[in-house]
């Protein structure tokens, strides 16, 4: 914040190594200018103008960061005080007398005030005589407003038409929706006969798959076991099942060092002891999807599941079956 008549050497705005004591002394005058501005409750216009010329010639002793962060919060609080006082003007009618403004327009224009009201009835209006019987002189205060505009009065279109239809909003009334009795139906009720129950098809399939593993000498391809070429599904079937078999310890699922091909194998079931002298688990996470399992098929040449075809499941609720 500097006035455009300040004096200032460019090459010495910046100075980190000004005196010690005059930057105290900067920053002591900002604090005070500021404490000023906020102790005097009704500051006028005038002290307000001082205070920023005062701070507009502070400013050419500035010459580091801090001094110039301190001219800053003065100026906001300036800045402030003047919105402040600038909303506080009076505008508008408050302000300004139409009935005092049109007597001395009257006397200007040589006329006079009427002494005496108007009388109701009379029409005045476009009359070049003041209510006392002088003429006015009209020329006198065009001459004087045309000194003050060059502006030529041109022909314009006005900005809307001469008359607006106001729409009136009608409120429209929403049909209230009637339900008939009759087409109304209760919900089929449902008891526990209803539900066909069937045994736990989880636990009968993994233990389908122990015993087919039972009866293969040695270990076998994971992917040759559990893919059924015939039907995506039941393969991911299969590896579900499969995965059972391998969290209880009853399989071991592991690469073939000769083959490099995954391989799974019946084991003995590890016992509490085991885990207790140091046996940890281990997790796997397999992908497999609709092209892992053409690829393999294709790639073990897989022709027929070594896994059964399972009929599909079906449950009865009710009167209807759900597969």
């Amino acid at each position: 914040m500097v006035s455009d008549d300040a004096d200032i050497d460019m090459g010495d705005v910046y100075d980190p190594d000004q005196d010690p004591e005059a930057t105290r002394d900067i920053r002591r005058k900002y604090r005070r200018h500021v404490q000023e501005l906020t102790d005097t409750q009704d500051i006028s216009t005038d002290k307000v103008a001082e205070k920023l010329r005062e701070a507009d010639r502070l400013f050419t002793q500035v010459r580091a960061i801090n001094e110039a962060t301190n001219d800053s919060g003065l100026l906001l609080h300036i800045s402030q005080i003047g919105a402040a006082k600038a909303r506080a003007m009076k505008s508008g009618s408050g302000a300004f007398d139409v009935d005092d403004f049109v007597a001395r327009l009257i006397t200007y224009m040589g006329g006079r005030k009427p002494l005496s009201p108007v009388r109701e009835g009379d029409d005045d209006e476009g009359s070049e005589y003041d209510a006392g019987g002088a003429p006015l002189d009209w020329e006198r205060i065009a001459r004087r407003a045309l000194s003050k505009s060059r502006r030529v009065p041109v022909m314009d279109f006005m900005l809307g038409p001469l008359s607006i239809e106001q729409k009136k909003r009608t409120a429209a009334k929403r049909a209230k929706l009637e339900k008939n009795k009759e087409d109304m139906k209760k919900p089929q009720e449902i008891t526990e006969d209803d539900i066909t129950r069937s045994e736990n098809e989880t636990t009968k399939n993994v233990a389908t798959l122990e015993r087919i593993l039972t009866s293969i000498e040695g270990n076998v391809n994971l992917f040759k076991f559990i893919i059924n070429p015939h039907d995506f599904g039941q393969s991911v079937e299969n590896l579900f099942y499969l995965s059972f078999l391998i969290r209880d310890g009853k399989c071991a699922f592991f690469m073939d060092e000769d083959t490099g091909e995954p391989v799974i194998l019946l084991c003995e079931q590890p016992t509490q002891e085991d885990y207790t002298q140091g046996l940890v688990k281990h997790q796997l996470v397999l992908e497999f999807d609709m092209d892992t399992w053409k690829r393999a098929i294709e790639v073990f040449n897989i022709t027929e599941p070594m896994i059964p075809q399972r009929p599909k499941s079906e449950m009865r609720i009710g009167q209807k079956w759900y597969g």
